[in-house]
C-alpha cells in the first residue's frame, strides 16, 4: 500500500488531497512556490496524528514538511513534489495557564497573539512579538527561533522556551527540558530544536516561560533625522550608554516614504509634528523610567542630529508605533515583497545601512529597509516588479548576504535558513561547522524525510 492509501486509511478526513489547498501549501509569506505539488496535506488535531503520519512516512520513504500557519519568510513550510504536508494548524489548544509557576503549555498551532490575551486576566505576558504576533503560530516562532521588537530587552523565543514535546522521524514522541526555573540535566535538545526549521522533529507541545505584565508608565520617542547614518549612529550611541529601550526601532528614508504614502502625511504629522528626514528613529522604554533615563536618550539623539519628539501619554505613543508597524503594510500594497533577513553587530549597523546604498545603487533596485536596532537585525525589502523575481533582486540580495557576514553578522536574525538562503550557509558556518550540523540532522532523521531539502543543499 502507498503512502497516500496508507495515510487516508488511518487518518481518514484529516486527509485533504484538493488540488487548491495543495497548491496553497507549495508557498509561504516569502513568495517562493515550490514547482511540485504535495501528495497530500493532513491536518493534524491530535499527538496522535503526528505519531500516525511519521510512522506512514518512515515506512515509504516519503517526506514530510510540517507547516503552521503559513507566515514563513524563508519557504521553510513550502510543500514540494510527492511530500506529505503536515499541518498543524489545528492543533491551536492553550492547554494550561500556571501563574504561580509563570507557565503556559500549548500545542503548537496557537496564534502567539491569542496566547498573548489568554495570559492578560492574569497579569502575565509573552515576551516573544513578531511583527506577525496577531496570524504567526507558537510552532513557526519555535521553528524559526522568532524575534520581534522587543527582544532586545526581553529576549527572542529560544529564551521563552523550557520544554517540548517532539514527534520524531519514525513516530515515537520525546520530551526535553523542564518546567523548572532551573535544570541542567543532559544536553539541552530543547534549546537544539529551537530554530531547527523542523527538520529535526515535529514540535506538538511547548512549555513557555510568561512573564510579569510591565506596568507604569511608558515614554516614547520619535526622532526624524537628515540621514538614516545619523540615525544608526544614534541607536548605537543609546545602546552604549546603557539605557535599554524596550523598543528600539529604525527606518530608512526609502521606508518613512512609502508609509507616508500608505498612512498619508497628517498620520505622520500628528505623531510627530512638522518634523522630516531620510531616517527615523523609535525608541520605547517601559516600566515607568526615570527621567534621566529619557533625558540622556533625547540628548544623545540630538547630538546625532535628530529631531525629538517625546510622548508620555499612551495615544501618542501608539501613533509613533504605528509608524513602524505600517512598514510591511505599505510595501504589500504596492505589490509582492521580498522581506530579507539580515543581523549586524550593533556597533557596525551604520556601515551596514552605507552598504545597503551602495547595493540599491549598483543594481538598480530600491531596498526600503528597517531594523531592530537594539539587537542589529535590519529587514532589508525587495517590491517584486509584477510579482516577478528579477536576476537584479537575486544578486543584490546575495550582495546583502555577503556585506552582512563581512560585518561580522549572519544571515538571518529571525526568519530561518529555509530553502532561500540555503546555498549560503556553508559561507556562514564555514565546512567543519556545516559538516557536523548534517551529522546532528542525520542522528535524529537518518533517511532524511523531515523537512527535506530546507537548510541543508540536498
Amino acid at each position: 500500500m502507498d503512502a497516500l492509501a496508507r495515510l487516508i486509511d488511518e487518518l481518514g478526513p484529516a486527509v485533504v488531497t484538493d488540488p487548491a489547498r495543495l497548491d496553497a501549501a507549495r508557498t509561504d509569506k516569502s513568495g517562493f512556490t515550490a514547482s511540485g505539488t504535495p501528495l497530500a496535506l493532513v491536518e493534524a488535531r491530535a499527538i496522535a496524528d503526528v505519531q500516525a503520519v511519521m510512522r506512514i512516512a518512515t515506512a515509504t520513504r516519503t517526506g514530510v514538511v510540517p507547516r503552521g500557519a503559513g507566515t514563513g519568510l524563508a519557504a521553510g513550510a513550502a510543500g514540494d513534489g510527492g511530500m506529505i504536508v503536515l499541518d498543524l494548524s489545528r492543533m491551536d489548544r492553550i492547554l494550561e495557564i500556571d501563574a504561580a509557576n509563570e507557565t503556559a503549555t500549548v500545542e503548537p498551532g496557537v496564534i502567539n497573539g491569542d496566547l498573548d490575551a489568554a495570559l492578560a486576566p492574569y497579569g502575565l505576558w509573552y515576551a516573544p512579538d513578531p511583527a506577525s504576533k496577531s496570524i504567526s503560530s507558537i510552532g513557526g516562532n519555535i521553528a524559526t527561533n522568532a524575534g520581534g521588537l522587543l527582544c532586545a530587552k526581553y529576549g527572542v523565543t529560544r529564551e521563552a522556551v523550557l520544554a517540548l514535546k517532539v514527534v520524531l522521524a519514525d513516530g515515537r514522541l520525546i520530551e526535553t527540558g523542564h518546567r523548572t526555573v532551573k535544570g541542567v540535566t543532559g544536553y539541552d535538545l530543547t534549546a537544539l530544536f529551537v530554530g531547527s526549521e523542523g527538520t529535526l522533529g515535529i514540535v506538538v507541545e511547548a512549555v513557555l516561560r510568561v512573564l510579569p505584565r510591565p506596568v507604569g508608565d511608558v515614554v516614547t520617542i520619535g526622532a526624524f533625522f537628515p540621514d538614516v547614518r545619523q540615525a544608526a549612529s544614534a541607536s548605537t550611541a543609546i545602546v552604549a550608554a546603557r539605557l535599554r529601550p524596550a523598543v528600539m526601532e529604525l527606518l530608512d528614508g526609502q521606508a518613512v516614504e512609502a508609509i507616508r504614502g500608505h498612512l498619508g502625511d497628517e498620520v505622520i504629522r500628528d505623531a510627530m509634528g512638522p518634523a522630516t528626514g531620510d531616517g527615523f528613529l523609535l525608541v520605547q522604554f517601559d516600566q515607568s523610567p526615570a527621567p534621566e533615563t529619557t533625558l540622556h536618550a533625547v540628548e544623545v539623539i540630538e547630538t546625532a542630529g535628530g529631531q525629538a519628539r517625546v510622548s508620555t501619554d499612551a495615544a501618542t505613543g501608539d501613533q509613533l508605533l504605528a509608524i513602524r508597524r505600517a512598514f510591511h503594510p505599505s510595501l504589500e500594497a504596492r505589490g509582492e515583497v521580498l522581506i530579507e533577513d539580515v543581523s549586524v553587530p550593533r556597533t557596525r549597523l551604520v556601515e551596514a545601512f552605507e552598504a545597503i546604498a551602495r547595493i540599491s545603487a549598483e543594481y538598480g533596485v530600491r531596498i526600503p529597509t528597517v531594523a531592530h536596532a537594539g539587537d542589529g537585525n535590519l529587514h532589508p525589502n525587495f517590491v517584486l516588479e509584477g510579482g516577478v523575481m528579477t536576476d537584479a533582486v537575486r544578486a543584490a540580495a546575495d550582495a546583502l548576504f555577503r556585506t552582512a557576514l563581512e560585518l561580522g553578522g549572519t544571515l538571518t536574525g529571525e526568519h530561518g535558513v529555509g530553502l532561500l538562503k540555503r546555498h549560503h550557509l556553508i559561507d556562514e558556518l564555514g565546512p567543519d561547522s556545516y559538516a557536523l550540523q548534517r551529522q546532528v540532522k542525520a542522528v535524529f532523521d537518518p533517511l532524511g524525510i523531515v523537512n527535506p531539502g530546507k537548510v541543508f543543499e540536498a
